[in-house]
């Protein structure tokens, strides 16, 4: 099975809150987005996340989204890949909503999310 995944967003860590807020500013600007406020992040629009505080990946990560995310976990499996399930967050019914791949690719972490 050859699972779909799309971009979701791109991760940016910033060193504090403020620089987020400037990070978004500017990105929304740059391309006319909606900015938006988040508890750990700034948004620019949809597919800029700018952290407040650095998180995993050296430069921030890259969020991936695919329609059934434990067949997609399955599958990258089998490719060789690992994740770090100590970042798997479960929906009410105990369903895996999103998880981080172990380690980096280009300084930046991996993160998928169900659709």
């Amino acid at each position: 099975m050859n699972s779909k995944f799309e971009l979701e967003h791109i991760g940016i860590n910033t060193p504090n809150a403020e620089e987020a807020e400037k990070l978004a500013h500017l990105l929304s600007i740059m391309f006319n987005l909606e900015p938006r406020h988040g508890q750990k992040s700034e948004f620019g629009g949809p597919y800029f996340e700018c952290m407040k505080t650095p998180f995993l990946g050296t430069n921030g990560h890259i969020a991936m989204r695919t329609p059934d995310l434990t067949a997609a976990v399955e599958e990258l499996k089998k490719k060789g890949f690992s994740f770090n399930m100590d970042t798997a967050t479960y929906s009410e019914d105990g369903k895996l909503k999103n998880v981080y791949l172990n380690g980096e690719f280009g300084g930046f972490a991996i993160h998928i999310m169900q659709k």
